[in-house]
């Protein structure tokens, strides 16, 4: 049985100026450290995203974000990466932004302006697995039924709103959906702190028993903000009813059911 120290994949996130291609100073040392950390001997492939941020035509954004690709393939090369493990370079645009969702625009954007370097390596030699598991990161040997409990993305009390660390964690999920887009799953909403009576809760923002639906929802409208496509995606709320026991805040959670696998 072969097995390996890192895990089945790696991104890397190399951040660019607005309108620009060309890689910055301390962008190039991040990816050339990065490049040092792996073994490619152990590697698969290598896939490249390029994306902009929301400004500027359709058309524009797609060839800019493909020149960002382009400098980075061209980097890895230059850095000893061999050009046939790289299998995707790709443009992908413009990242759309909900402003309803955001609290800092501009900083989002920045984040946005950016090639994600995707290094899968070579699979772990094991037994094929039937039997549903939970996990806290979406992985790529999900099986139907596994359940994604997402341990970073709380929500305050009574509240839908997603918080900004709930956001840096959904944008990491949402790199995952593109990693692995035959992956289809259920968003599911949860709640604490009612009777047992009362299996749904109040949102504060709305003034409805419709909380843990809420919840649920601005995860499900996040990821399609990223990019995700809704056909990939449904949402439900479970109110109390599958409470985890441990804490108040854990059981204000959303979690990731797989429903298919294409």
């Amino acid at each position: 049985m072969t097995s390996y120290a890192q895990d089945d994949e790696v991104i890397q996130s190399i951040y660019f100026d607005f309108d620009k291609f060309d890689i910055r100073k301390d962008q190039q040392k991040e990816l050339q450290k990065f490049i040092i950390t792996i073994d490619t001997s152990k590697v698969e492939s290598i896939q490249i995203h390029g994306y902009c941020d929301d400004r500027g035509k359709d058309a524009y954004n797609f060839d800019l974000s493909t020149k960002r690709a382009n400098t980075i393939k061209d980097s890895l090369l230059l850095n000893g990466i061999k050009n046939k493990i790289i299998v995707s370079i790709e443009g992908k645009g413009s990242i759309v932004i909900d402003e309803d969702l955001e609290s800092n625009i501009p900083d989002v954007r920045s984040k946005n302006r950016r090639v994600d370097v995707l290094i899968n390596f070579k699979p772990l030699l094991k037994e094929k697995r039937t039997k549903p598991e939970n996990y806290t990161v979406l992985r790529k040997d999900v099986i139907v039924g596994d359940k994604i409990t997402l341990d970073k993305v709380f929500f305050d009390r009574g509240s839908s709103r997603l918080t900004t660390s709930a956001k840096k964690e959904l944008d990491k999920i949402a790199i995952k959906m593109h990693r692995f887009p035959k992956i289809q799953l259920e968003v599911q909403g949860h709640i604490c702190c009612t009777p047992s009576y009362q299996k749904e809760a109040i949102d504060k923002d709305t003034r409805k028993r419709e909380l843990s639906v809420n919840r649920a929802k601005s995860v499900y409208k996040y990821l399609i903000s990223r990019r995700v496509n809704e056909k990939r995606l449904i949402y439900n709320g479970y109110g109390n009813t599958q409470p985890l026991g441990n804490s108040t805040e854990q059981d204000r959670r959303v979690e990731l059911v797989i429903t298919k696998i294409d």
